[in-house]
C-alpha cells in the first residue's frame, strides 16, 4: 500500500492535469448541456430521430466493481460508469458516485478535481430531472481503447515524484447513444465521442483508481 504523507506525492493528480493541459493543449472551454431532449421553446436540442422501437438494454455497470488490478479493464469499466445511465432508475448523484467509489483512496489527490470533470459529461440536475419525463437511458460502445502517444511525453516533463508509479493515461473512442420518447414516440440519438482517462494501479496502490478526466472530445492524442 502507499504511504499517505510525502511531500512529492501530496498533488500527483494535479501534477497530472497541469502536465496533461501542456501537452494536449487542453483549452477551458464552456461543455454544452448533453440533453437528449433539451426544451426550450418546447423543441428538442438537438433534434431527436424518431424511429420505430430499436431500443436496447443500457449496460449496466458494476455499482461496487470487484477490485481491478488490470489499468485497461478498468478503463473499460470506468468509461462505461461514466456514460451508461438511465434517468428512470438512478439520479445524477448516484451517477457520480458511481465513479468517486473508485477515486484516490488516500484522499490526498484531486477528488473535487474529479467531481468537476465527471460533471462535464453529465447534464445539469434540473435537466436530469427533465430527461427523465422523456425516460432517457445513455449508454456507450468502446471502439478502442489507447495509451495515447503523447503520453510518454507527458511523463517525461514530470519532475521526480510528481507521478505516483503505475500512473497511465487511456484514450477511448466509441460512440454514445441516447434513446427514449418524445410525443409518445421511440426517438434515439447518436454521436461519437472520445476522452482520456488518467488512472493509478499499482504499485502505488493494489487496485487501480481513477485520478481524473479530460475534457469531453478533447482526449490527449
Amino acid at each position: 500500500m502507499k504511504t499517505k504523507n510525502t511531500t512529492d506525492q501530496r498533488h500527483p493528480t494535479r501534477i497530472v492535469w497541469i502536465i496533461v493541459t501542456a501537452v494536449a493543449v487542453l483549452t477551458a472551454v464552456g461543455v454544452g448541456v448533453y440533453g437528449l431532449f433539451f426544451a426550450q421553446h418546447d423543441k428538442p436540442e438537438p433534434t431527436p430521430t424518431t424511429t420505430a422501437s430499436t431500443t436496447q438494454p443500457v449496460p449496466k455497470p458494476t455499482e461496487t466493481p470487484t477490485p481491478m488490478t488490470d489499468p485497461e479493464r478498468f478503463a473499460r469499466w470506468a468509461a462505461s460508469a461514466l456514460f451508461d445511465w438511465d434517468t428512470a432508475t438512478t439520479n445524477r448523484a448516484e451517477a457520480i458516485d458511481r465513479l468517486m467509489a473508485v477515486a484516490d483512496p488516500t484522499g490526498e489527490g484531486e477528488g473535487a478535481g474529479l467531481v468537476s470533470d465527471i460533471g462535464n459529461y453529465l447534464p445539469d440536475q434540473a435537466t436530469w430531472a427533465k430527461l427523465r419525463t422523456y425516460a432517457t437511458r445513455q449508454w456507450l460502445d468502446i471502439e478502442t481503447v489507447t495509451v495515447p502517444a503523447t503520453w510518454d511525453e507527458a511523463k517525461a516533463q514530470a519532475a521526480p515524484g510528481q507521478l505516483l508509479p503505475g500512473t497511465v493515461a487511456y484514450t477511448i473512442t466509441g460512440t454514445r447513444h441516447r434513446d427514449g420518447t418524445w410525443n409518445g414516440q421511440p426517438v434515439t440519438y447518436t454521436a461519437p465521442t472520445a476522452f482520456t482517462l488518467f488512472i493509478a494501479c499499482a504499485p502505488s496502490f493494489p487496485e487501480c483508481h481513477l485520478l481524473r478526466l479530460s475534457l469531453p472530445d478533447q482526449p490527449l492524442k
